[in-house]
């Protein structure tokens, strides 16, 4: 189970706050899963495709679901155990995708029929903070988790079916015997820095003026400090010595994990590989300071207040000697 310390900064990112017992240690107990299920307060999220199925109630959005409710919104690929608070027993619920239309333009989803439900993707309620914050970080969890079913429903080595096992933590073929577990991909993101000054990019797709922390996937056969030390000289074509680990976060789009990371630059000069970036250039304390206060001379600006990317530049800029 998840407890909140405040002098974490993994505490205070977005999709983080998780108070979820994951009942590891039960999972293959199928008497007391049987249990949980009929419980009166058990309650799943429901999701289609990758987007959460909402309910519009006139206190507002309302993601969670009785498992009848959730069983009567059509059929479902899966459904997986994502364990318990003191009061609420947690499933996800995976449906088979249904034709949904948008209610007016550039407005969310809506399931023909269904006036009282909507599907809203789950960046977007994160962003806007359209559910309490331990509700968004448990559809973090169902969401990976989901999307590694949806996508993992053959063997990898043999192609025969698998089946759902371990309450929704496994999957198992029958044909060889292999055994299959939920992915997490590990991406570094770093914030290098030199004296006074740190190192920030933007790709094409970033809203214009963004800059952000570099960031890419680790490798096999990488340590967490090679791979930034390469993504930095890659991306950028600077050399980073010291690595230190500043903090984590699930980001389930679809299913990685952010390892912050800050890192001491050797080098100054810039070489962009623009097959990554569009640009990246050095900032000044001051300048991150402004970026993070909308207040950037020349308009620019830092990524949104869920992202880790936020998260470095802010500790760097306000609480680094």
């Amino acid at each position: 189970m998840s407890d909140s310390f405040v002098d974490e900064l993994s505490a205070l990112v977005g999709f983080s706050g998780n108070p979820l017992d994951r009942l590891s240690e039960k999972r293959d107990d199928l008497d007391y899963l049987a249990q949980l299920a009929t419980r009166p307060d058990a309650r799943s999220l429901v999701f289609v495709s990758d987007t959460p199925v909402l309910k519009q109630t006139p206190d507002g959005l309302e993601a969670f679901f009785t498992l009848g409710e959730a069983e009567a919104l059509g059929a479902r690929h899966e459904q997986a155990l994502l364990g318990r608070t003191p009061q609420t027993t947690v499933f996800a619920t995976l449906l088979q995708p249904k034709v949904a239309a948008r209610a007016e333009d550039n407005g969310p989803l809506v399931i023909p029929g269904r006036d009282d439900l909507v599907l809203i993707d789950l960046r977007t309620l994160a962003a806007k903070a359209q559910l309490e914050r331990p509700t968004i970080a448990m559809m973090a969890q169902g969401k990976s988790l989901l999307f590694w079913h949806a996508r993992h429903r053959f063997c990898s080595q043999c192609g025969a079916p698998t089946t759902v096992t371990s309450a929704g933590w496994k999957r198992e073929c029958a044909a060889c015997k292999a055994q299959h577990f939920p992915r997490t991909d590990p991406v570094v993101i770093m914030l290098a820095t030199r004296g006074d000054r740190c190192l920030l990019g933007r790709q094409a797709r970033f809203a214009p003026g963004m800059y952000s922390a570099l960031a890419g996937f680790l490798e096999p056969g990488e340590t967490i400090e090679e791979a930034v030390r390469r993504e930095v000289m890659e991306e950028a074509g600077v050399r980073v010595g010291r690595v230190t680990y500043l903090a984590s976060q699930p980001w389930p789009f679809p299913a990685t994990l952010m390892i912050g990371c800050l890192a001491q630059a050797l080098s100054e000069d810039i070489v962009v590989d623009h097959a990554e970036l569009e640009d990246a250039r050095w900032f000044t304390r001051a300048e991150v300071r402004a970026m993070l206060g909308d207040e950037h001379e020349q308009g620019l600006g830092a990524p949104q207040p869920i992202a880790i990317a936020r998260s470095l530049m802010r500790s760097w800029a306000f609480l680094a000697a």
